[in-house]
């Protein structure tokens, strides 16, 4: 049995102009001071220069050195605005533009190259830095026809997931190569969504040993999956696991859909950790008890909460819950020491 490493934090909501939260070293050390031991960064120029780290062990190697001064080591790499650019429905053309670089704003065609570039970069890179997960989302080309009015014509979905598989494919054998893997957060937004969306693309891309699941419960519950028998399902696919809470309270007036409104009025919305719903000693359990390797990682999204309060408690949350797994089993001590003679003697055979 493996015990989860941890408490490790995902930079991405805590980046910044000012210190502490303006360069990888300060964040670093502001992470280490809270309790943190693990960092994933997000593929972002401000933090790390991907095309240098794909090609250079040594960049790599002094990266981990300027983190390790601060009591920190790189968990995973994330490219998730990167593989929102894989797959975008035209819909979106406008509101996912600015996740792309400067110079391919406006051109679909050159911006979709340059993310599947970039995802490919981080296989490499991530090799480079030790590590054998990466973070991304998966994009989307049905998401606006995610409920079925008007009637989806037939094949529409096949379609869709055809031609993600297409341009996820060869990412997913660079990973392969780089012998990382990919790790999509299921997410609303995202084709890949659910257990029933990732089942559908993991036949589309044949199965692929690389094609794997970024755990949050927290967006389990606002879909009103059951996060908990999640785990059993596909524990053997999941590779990175982010702590996030969330609670989901309808009322009479709105529910998962959440009436256009803004976070803090919307039935279903994500809380800093412990002040949402999820039965976090249940999910710290089920990943123990099936020997999920990675890292406990915060990513702090909350409707109501300060974010540095959010990150100080989130250290000794995810600390206190993380289970130290036994070495033998507890009834060891009564042992009989049996051989197979004795064992058929036992059973009167």
């Amino acid at each position: 049995m493996k015990t989860i490493k941890g408490p490790a934090i995902f930079l991405a909501q805590f980046m910044g102009d000012h210190p502490p939260f303006d360069t990888l070293e300060h964040l670093s050390e502001w992470a280490g001071g809270l309790g943190y031991e693990g960092i994933q960064i997000p593929a972002d120029p401000r933090l790390i220069d991907l095309a240098t780290a794909a090609e250079s062990r040594g960049y790599c190697d002094d990266l981990r050195g300027r983190l390790a001064a601060f009591g920190v080591v790189p968990t995973e790499l994330s490219t998730h605005l990167q593989g929102q650019l894989v797959a975008v429905h035209p819909a979106y053309d406008a509101l996912f533009d600015g996740f792309a670089a400067p110079e391919v704003r406006g051109n679909p065609a050159a911006r979709q190259a340059w993310a599947v570039d970039q995802v490919m970069l981080a296989a490499k890179a991530s090799a480079n830095l030790g590590l054998t997960a990466h973070a991304t989302f998966s994009g989307a080309l049905a998401w606006p026809y995610v409920y079925p009015w008007p009637q989806r014509p037939a094949g529409l979905i096949e379609e869709a997931f055809a031609e993600l598989a297409r341009r996820w494919r060869p990412i997913l054998n660079a990973f392969g190569d780089a012998g990382v893997d990919c790790a999509f957060e299921l997410h609303p937004g995202e084709d890949l969504h659910d257990g029933v969306t990732f089942e559908r693309f993991l036949e589309s891309v044949g199965d692929h040993p690389r094609a794997r699941i970024l755990y949050d419960p927290s967006h389990f519950v606002l879909q009103q999956l059951d996060y908990l028998q999640f785990i059993d399902l596909y524990h053997e696919r999941i590779s990175c696991f982010h702590v996030k809470d969330a609670e989901f309270n309808p009322t009479g007036r709105s529910g998962v859909y959440g009436g256009y409104a803004g976070w803090t009025e919307r039935a279903g919305r994500f809380r800093s950790l412990g002040d949402g719903q999820v039965d976090f000693r249940a999910v710290f359990s089920k990943m123990a008890q099936f020997d999920f390797p990675g890292w406990a990682v915060l990513e702090w999204e909350c409707a109501l909460k300060h974010p540095e309060d959010g990150a100080r408690e989130g250290a000794p949350f995810i600390r206190d819950h993380i289970i130290r797994v036994t070495p033998s089993a507890f009834d060891d001590f009564a042992a009989s020491g049996s051989d197979a003679s004795a064992n058929r003697r036992i059973l009167g055979i």
